[in-house]
């Protein structure tokens, strides 16, 4: 696969930036419109980019739960958070395409947003409520990533992002491979990888800390996880597919 220069990659990213910053001024000078609560997306977006909103929709004094104690943060004392406004994707775990569609489902009225960070080992969860037609932010709490729902996906993944042997052994004996058909702009190609073409087709993925949102409740315990990375405002789109058969985690599906 052929790779981009060090200047053009740095171009690149430079571009990205921008892009996500623009987009991030947009969002934060026009006023959020009505309909923007009735996804939660929409909403978030307009959370992190909007210092004003965010200060009128987190309930203060906010609730914050770390380590078994409860404590409490002033207006005053609130740092603005931008989630992932600051870089160019930011990445979802589903457990299956059922509760993917719950991402334009208007009748979702409670998501979480979790920042997971592998070089502590812990989750900061951001719990959302949508009450009388607003969505606020009600909690903030963090917890351990093996008290996680999603436990032994992710110290999977990590384990998957960082060591390329670990990696390879974990892919099934073929993988369904969808993407772009280089000889039509608007048509998708259908193919098999297998763990010899393997590094022509894997993706760059984060390894020190990714993004989740819980859209409703989680499934504990899901023997599929589909991971997704989304471009903010480059058209990135990577979707992979893992199940988890014989005790272990392999992956079987990539959509680029």
């Amino acid at each position: 696969m052929a790779q981009d220069a060090p200047q053009d990659t740095t171009r690149l990213a430079a571009q990205d930036t921008m892009a996500t910053d623009t987009l991030e001024q947009l969002i934060a000078e026009t006023p959020m419109p009505r309909a923007a609560d009735e996804l939660f997306d929409d909403f978030l977006f307009n959370f992190a980019a909007n210092s004003r909103l965010q200060m009128e929709r987190v309930a203060f004094p906010l609730r914050v739960i770390r380590n078994g104690d409860t404590t409490r943060v002033d207006k005053s004392k609130w740092k603005r958070e931008r989630f992932f406004m600051h870089q160019d994707f930011y990445t979802v775990i589903f457990d299956g395409e059922k509760q993917m569609e719950l991402v334009k489902d208007t009748s979702v009225s409670e998501a979480v947003v979790e920042k997971i960070y592998f070089n502590t080992g812990a989750v900061l969860q951001y719990q959302f409520k949508r009450i009388k037609g607003a969505w606020m932010l009600l909690e903030q709490k963090t917890e351990p990533i093996k008290s996680n729902y999603n436990a032994s996906f992710l110290e999977f993944y990590h384990r998957f992002v960082t060591d390329s042997v670990f990696q390879a052994q974990s892919l099934s004996e073929t993988v369904l491979f969808v993407g772009p058909d280089p000889d039509d702009d608007f048509a998708q190609m259908e193919g098999i990888v297998t763990p010899d073409t393997w590094p022509a087709f894997a993706p760059e993925l984060p390894d020190r800390m990714i993004y989740n949102i819980v859209y409703g409740k989680p499934v504990r315990n899901s023997e599929r996880k589909i991971f997704v990375m989304r471009g903010i405002a480059n058209g990135l789109e990577v979707e992979m597919t893992f199940e988890h058969t014989d005790g272990q985690w392999l992956l079987k599906k990539l959509v680029n």
